[in-house]
């Protein structure tokens, strides 16, 4: 069992660090403030060709693995871009994984190019406002007219809909009492993202002023029929080739954030005095840290091994679900130990910690609660009954 990056990984981290370099804490400071998708960032792994990492290299991808993915976007995150950054392209690295699994070949030369290759943006809906994590009870309908569907209803929490050019849409196109399961009746769509029949109401938010969060209005909006991904009602099972990657990559960016976190307190423990000695040199400030520190390489055991099961074929999902819970819960506790560490100059945006604080509560929160990354972990894997 071989614990080090290969050749190829660690190239990955090599160049995809180089670019974040070019991106300083002044940027992501400045992007904090005044918000703004960060399109120069993006252009620049764009032009790289890194956003298409694990997408098809036909269609103008690398080709490689979850597991190179999640290498990038921890570095991207440690990079002190965080969440902000890591959201700008997060789409771009695992959206698009069920069309390239379910999608025609005309689909995929169609879709996940311009998205690969940084001429498209694109934004992930499936949330609605009254459903949550309850994915088979979505009510967005997508009612079938001849060579095409009309939708018609909400989503919320859609991220870079300011911004995207196309949608990757999870709609109902069966009703509930229709099917036999809730998971029926459920399809997958990537269509052109019309302005004229989507409303976007973008939420204010804690952190991550650089990437938008958004309410969705559809009304009438007509997708072709050509822009439905697989067969009609199995729009859920398609997602979940989705999912799990995304929440491995998740995972990553919150430990990703945490290290930068432990890296900063660290340097300023050393740095500042306080009655004749480095505050470092007190034990109530190395340990939380080093506790920290110990927990985040942990969570990242767990990442990789759930990136690799995936680039196996092999079934994920606990671990996907373990690696989103500990990343999550261990990114947070790191920035909180930062903000500590500094003590009045924590809560300082100068400081940066006070931002990072912020935006670790995103991948804590979502895609799924730690809450419910539990019960899935109790019920797959120990086997108890189903909570929910």
């Amino acid at each position: 069992m071989d614990f080090s990056f290969t050749e190829e990984q660690q190239a990955v981290r090599d160049a995809v660090a180089r670019i974040c370099s070019r991106f300083d804490d002044d940027y992501w400071l400045e992007r904090d403030r005044e918000g703004g998708f960060p399109h120069d960032f993006y252009d620049a792994l764009a032009a790289e060709g890194w956003l298409g990492i694990c997408m098809p290299e036909t269609q103008g991808g690398a080709g490689l693995g979850i597991a190179e993915a999640a290498i990038m976007m921890r570095t991207v995150s440690e990079s002190g871009a965080g969440l902000s950054g890591a959201s700008a392209v997060h789409i771009n690295i695992f959206g698009l994984n069920p069309v390239a699994v379910f999608g025609t070949e005309e689909q995929k030369d169609r879709m996940i190019t311009p998205v690969a290759k940084g001429r498209a943006k694109a934004c992930f809906a499936v949330t609605e406002p009254n459903t949550g994590l309850n994915t088979t009870q979505l009510k967005l309908k997508a009612e079938k007219h001849d060579d095409r569907y009309v939708v018609s209803g909400q989503k919320v929490w859609i991220s870079t809909a300011q911004v995207a050019d196309h949608i990757l849409l999870l709609a109902r196109t069966t009703p509930l009492d229709e099917v036999k399961s809730s998971k029926h009746g459920l399809s997958l769509f990537y269509t052109r993202f019309d302005r004229d029949r989507i409303e976007v109401r973008e939420i204010e938010k804690m952190g991550r002023k650089a990437v938008d969060s958004n309410e969705l209005f559809f009304e009438a909006l007509e997708i072709p029929e050509a822009d439905r991904i697989g067969e009609e009602g199995r729009g859920f099972e398609y997602i979940l080739h989705g999912l799990n990657p995304e929440r491995i990559l998740i995972a990553a960016e919150a430990v990703g954030l945490g290290f930068a976190a432990v890296a900063r307190a660290t340097t300023y423990a050393k740095e500042r005095v306080v009655f004749d000695r480095p505050i470092g040199q007190n034990q109530a400030i190395q340990h939380p840290l080093a506790e920290c520190l110990a927990a985040l390489e942990a969570a990242w055991l767990v990442v990789m091994r759930a990136a690799w099961e995936y680039d196996q074929g092999l079934p994920c999902g606990a671990s996907a679900n373990m690696a989103k819970y500990l990343a999550g819960e261990a990114g947070v506790a790191a920035c909180q130990a930062a903000v500590m560490t500094h003590g009045g100059f924590g809560y300082a945006k100068e400081y940066h910690v006070e931002r990072y604080l912020r935006e670790s509560f995103i991948p804590r929160i979502t895609p799924v609660s730690p809450h419910l990354a539990l019960c899935f972990i109790a019920e797959k894997v120990l086997g108890l009954p189903k909570s929910y």
